[in-house]
């Protein structure tokens, strides 16, 4: 009997090469989930560039730009072996956290730091993986990127709040967690969920802001000595009696200079540097503003 070759065992659904592909979106929570049916991931600090709208397009699309050049070598390592993945473009510093503003930082000339980290596989060779469990698309992913410059989001299958608790500690992102079994679904659901690291710092406030005569957030700063240095403007974390007292107290201090020794293009209303604010936030950028800042109260012990 003459011998005969086997085919490869079908993975996913015969399909034909897929056009943009609406990405998965993690739901934000406030505990990390627990149990056997949950993975957890590290939540990185980057840009997520979109896949190629056509099969001739090599570049990396990106909503608000593109970064062809800086990434060819990557977008044609997608597109000749004919995948579609789910990736995100990070700057990894020595301790293994990754900065948005660094990455912008390191955009704006020649870096060999940019590393291209791949979560997911949703197409490979004529197949649609999308209904395949996370866990199977995992396992073909790892093989296919193996030899290549791409690094691959490893998974964590341990007690999810201890992972974040270990993540913000070393001052990472936070942490994506994922059912194991679930299959990719586009847009914002529960079966990806994530849950972000956050920071408090108290500084001073330098003015306020109005749209009309409605409350539109304050100016903060952090002292350098005797220095008062713009750090952001935060808008989010008033309600109507928060924002009320606010300025009540910020009106006697009004002044018609800004307290910043640096002067900054904004306009608000500036008042002398005396309160003090307590301010949730994410990350700071390389110029020391805070990124997504939300209000939690006046210091009025300090």
């Amino acid at each position: 009997m003459a011998f005969q070759r086997r085919k490869p065992a079908a993975i996913g659904v015969k399909a034909p090469f897929p056009g943009f592909i609406e990405p998965a979106l993690a739901t934000l929570i406030d505990n990390v989930p627990n149990g056997e049916r949950w993975i957890h991931e590290i939540k990185f600090d980057g840009y997520r560039p979109g896949p190629p709208r056509q099969r001739g397009d090599q570049g990396l699309h990106q909503a608000r730009q593109h970064w062809t050049n800086r990434f060819r070598k990557m977008a044609c390592l997608t597109h000749q072996r004919r995948i579609r993945n789910h990736r995100e473009v990070v700057v990894p510093a020595a301790d293994g956290t990754t900065g948005f503003s660094v990455l912008q930082n390191e955009l704006k000339g020649k870096s060999t730091r940019i590393v291209l980290v791949a979560f997911d596989l949703l197409y490979l060779n004529g197949y649609d993986l999308r209904k395949l469990p996370l866990m199977e698309r995992k396992a073909h992913l790892i093989k296919l990127i193996a030899a290549t410059d791409i690094q691959f989001s490893e998974s964590f299958e341990t007690d999810g709040r201890e992972i974040f608790k270990r993540a913000c500690k070393v001052g990472l992102e936070g942490v994506v967690s994922k059912v194991r079994d679930s299959v990719y679904a586009s847009g914002r659901g529960n079966n990806w969920t994530k849950k972000t690291c956050a920071q408090r710092e108290t500084l001073t406030i330098a003015g306020f802001a109005l749209d009309g005569n409605t409350w539109d957030g304050i100016y903060l700063g952090p002292r350098k000595g005797k220095d008062l240095v713009y750090a952001g403007k935060v808008d989010h974390g008033f309600d109507k009696a928060s924002a009320a007292e606010l300025r009540k107290r910020l009106t006697p201090l009004i002044r018609k200079t800004q307290p910043y020794a640096k002067k900054i293009v904004h306009k608000g209303i500036w008042v002398e540097p005396q309160l003090l604010a307590e301010v949730e936030y994410r990350a700071k950028s390389a110029e020391g503003k805070v990124r997504h800042p939300f209000f939690k109260g006046l210091r009025e012990d300090m």
